[in-house]
């Protein structure tokens, strides 16, 4: 086979390896813009992972690369006058430049014909169209790619923070992070050693930082003598070096699509990942070994190439997830810069959400266990509870205090909608869904959304509290709780507005009722979908009704003794569809900037707040953003939460999407967890945590991190009930249970 193979980087030149040592038959030739001594940047960074995959794929490359590494086990965080030192993390720095010598001498000895030099900006230079495989590796810019365009629907999204590559004589002993706060602003480092003598340093600072500095009109010289004198304490006399090292923003590439015809996309042209993991070079040769197994298949080209890609896009997809959280992270270090250095540090390193406090514990099991002493510690502080500290029990067990209400722990039952009820009427089947989870640990127990009036229900089934008798239904499930667990219970309110009428979820979700259907209300007359029911434009009438509705339901709340109430301002409902433009086109006051479409919620929250206990807590529960054009972004709900605190609520429970039918969620793991984190820190208001969280390891982390106050769980709650005994029994925290289920602190399940 001939392959051309187009950018001499590590994914080109790899894959080169891998193909002529697969069959010395194929005819691979490499070709590149830029001469081998023109190689921009210092070191490169592989985790042992990295290098393991290098070895399997080809031994002869990965002991080279092993005798060129300079590796480090240490991560030093420098931040407000402290270091914090954390161990076991199993690096290797490699000089860019030696390691694309070695891959290219291997590439010759194999055989493959190597090219610097050598321009290539379409398919009918240097011949390639008589190629039988054209490999796209030819970086972020890939000029092959953006030929075929059309093809490939490449999305780069350029990063608002400025970064330098640049080196430095100084060797550092450990990964080492500065956080350096200057007149112009704060200024972040990544330095780590790749030869005896030699240091990557990446400076990298907002965009009003770096103009502030005034270093957008000079050049490299001024940069180099500008960053030498900001951090000469730092460099202990040593000089930084400048290749090409100019200020850049990072792109963000993707594509709809890695292959078309015969031409494929490899590394930085298919893909990138922030130099903040480390990963780029992963990738790219990953995605050589990759490409190199689906051909060696001898599977048709085209079946060959649509392999490749089904093999790679998750694993890819997931790192640049991972990637994306620690970009965002760094851009926004100014976030955390008043945290304490021990969360600011566990925050940094779990800032990708790949490292979780578990993983970092079998790493470093002295930092775990400091910071689990000092969160044990502020805890102690907030809730006015006694906790142990020698040993301090995990973040999720500590206590946590909201008003007058302490709750034992931070896990919660999310309102999940169970689409039993009769009229509103709660019955054995939430009395059995609610006080198993209470009996199961967690902290606090949430109802399903329970609804002010009957037409403010989404479906027949759906939960009340507007009748006298569901006082008595609520209170005996009220009762229960109290009763045969430690947890409180809470009660989420809401009106369904322009989402009401539908069917039961298992009927079909948000299908208009066959028969029997009530008119809806919203603030603007759209429907949800074109086929649902079409809502009444609220007048002031309507207002006044609904939110009449809202304090008689509050005050039942009160009287079946729920410990805290949460009102519904999230997921496209009545009072999120104020909040949202996408479902608010009013003209009047209650219409138009986002003051004004708070209006009408924030005097719910007002009035409940009024009508319900001083001593109990107010939860709100918002859409952080609508994952749709001209919906609410992440900036909009740091204000949401901030007027809504100063309204009454007391914390902040932070979902995100369904307002829209159209809306395209990007979903991963504690895939909702930053925007939390974002209101927490910028609003400064308490909030809760929820979206695709399972394990005790991804709570703990959440928590000891600074990113929530409380943590909730939906789906893992459905599937297991004592999810929080469970928890405590993998973390070895001793939880006691129920009288009835005392022989179980004997019991010792087989985990195998």
């Amino acid at each position: 086979m001939r392959v051309s193979i187009v950018g001499a980087g590590p994914a080109g030149l790899y894959l080169a390896i891998l193909l002529k040592r697969d069959d010395p038959r194929h005819q691979v030739t490499v070709y590149e813009r830029n001469r081998l001594e023109d190689t921009f940047g210092f070191g490169v960074v592989f985790s042992d992972e990295t290098l393991e995959n290098v070895g399997e794929a080809d031994a002869e490359t990965n002991d080279a690369l092993a005798r060129a590494a300079k590796r480090w086990e240490e991560i030093e965080i420098h931040y407000r006058g402290t270091v914090t030192r954390s161990t076991g993390h199993r690096f290797s720095g490699v000089e860019r430049k030696t390691l694309l010598e070695l891959l290219a001498e291997r590439a010759r000895a194999l055989g493959a014909a190597v090219y610097w030099r050598q321009e290539i900006r379409g398919l009918t230079d240097c011949d390639l169209s008589a190629a039988d495989l054209i490999v796209a590796a030819d970086g972020a810019a890939s000029p092959v790619r953006d030929r075929m365009s059309e093809q490939f629907e490449p999305a780069l999204d350029w990063r608002r923070n400025r970064f330098v590559w640049l080196g430095t004589t100084r060797p550092f002993p450990a990964f080492t992070f500065y956080f350096k706060q200057s007149p112009a602003g704060l200024w972040r480092t990544h330095a780590y050693q790749y030869a005896p003598e030699r240091s990557t340093f990446i400076v990298e600072a907002t965009e009003e930082t770096w103009q502030a500095s005034g270093l957008d009109a000079e050049d490299e010289r001024a940069t180099v003598a500008y960053l030498e004198r900001l951090f000469a304490e730092e460099l202990e006399g040593h000089s930084l070096l400048a290749n090409r090292s100019i200020w850049r923003r990072f792109p963000t590439v993707r594509n709809a699509r890695w292959h078309a015809g015969n031409v494929v996309l490899l590394g930085d042209a298919a893909h990138t990942a922030h130099f903040s993991v480390g990963s780029g070079t992963k990738l790219a040769m990953e995605d050589a070994i990759a490409l190199a197994a689906a051909l060696r298949t001898g599977a048709p080209l085209a079946e060959a190439l649509a392999g490749y890609e089904a093999e790679r896009r998750p694993p890819v997809e997931s790192l640049q997830r991972a990637a994306q959280a620690s970009l965002e992270w760094f851009e926004s270090a100014e976030r955390y810069h008043d945290t304490e250095p021990i969360q600011f540090a566990f925050n940094l390193l779990t800032r990708s959400l790949r490292i979780t406090h578990e993983n970092l514990r079998l790493r470093d099991p002295a930092l775990v266990a400091g910071i689990d002493r000092w969160f044990a510690e502020q805890s102690v502080t907030q809730s006015g509870e006694p906790v142990p500290l020698d040993p301090p029990p995990p973040p999720l067990f500590t206590p946590y205090r909201i008003r007058d209400l302490v709750l034992p722990n931070r896990v919660v039952v999310s309102s999940m909608c169970q689409y039993r009820a009769d009229d509103g009427m709660p019955n054995d089947w939430h009395l059995v869904h609610l006080g198993s989870r209470a009996i199961g640990g967690a902290g606090l127990v949430m109802t399903e959304m329970t609804d002010v009036s009957r037409e403010g229900r989404i479906s027949p089934g759906c939960a009340g509290m507007y009748l006298p008798e569901h006082v008595a239904g609520w209170r005996r499930i009220v009762e229960f709780v109290h009763g045969e667990s430690q947890g409180k219970i809470g009660i989420q309110l809401s009106h369904a507005g322009r989402k009401g009428s539908t069917c039961r979820l298992w009927e079909g979700e948000d299908e208009p009722l066959p028969d029997g259907n009530w008119p809806l209300i919203a603030p603007s007359p759209i429907p949800y979908r074109e086929h649902n029911q079409a809502p009444r434009e609220m007048a002031r009438a309507d207002m006044d009704r609904v939110a009449a509705d809202f304090v008689r339901a509050t005050e039942m709340a009160e009287a079946a003794g729920f410990d805290l109430l949460e009102l519904h301002l999230a997921h496209g409902y009545l009072l999120a569809s104020f909040i949202s433009p996408l479902t608010n086109r009013r003209g009047d006051e209650y219409g138009g900037a986002l003051a004004n479409r708070m209006r009408y919620p924030l005097e719910i929250v007002t009035r409940v707040r009024s009508a319900w206990p001083g001593g109990k807590p107010l939860s709100v529960r918002i859409s952080a953003v609508d994952w749709a054009p001209g919906g609410m972004e992440a900036q909009d709900a740091v204000e949401v939460a901030r007027m809504a605190v100063a309204a009454g609520a007391d914390i902040v429970d932070v979902s995100a999407g369904q307002t829209v039918p159209e809306a395209k969620p990007v979903y991963g793991r504690q895939f909702q967890t930053p925007f939390s984190d974002r209101i927490r820190h910028e609003a400064r208001v308490p909030t809760m945590t929820v979206g695709n969280i399972s394990s005790a390891a991804d709570v703990n982390t959440i928590l000891a991190a600074g990113r929530a106050d409380l943590v909730v769980l939906a789906r893992a709650h459905l599937w297991d009930p004592y999810w929080t005994r469970h928890a405590a029994f993998e973390l070895g925290y001793a939880l006691l249970w129920p009288p009835p289920y005392a022989s179980l602190e004997r019991y010792r399940p087989r985990t195998r």
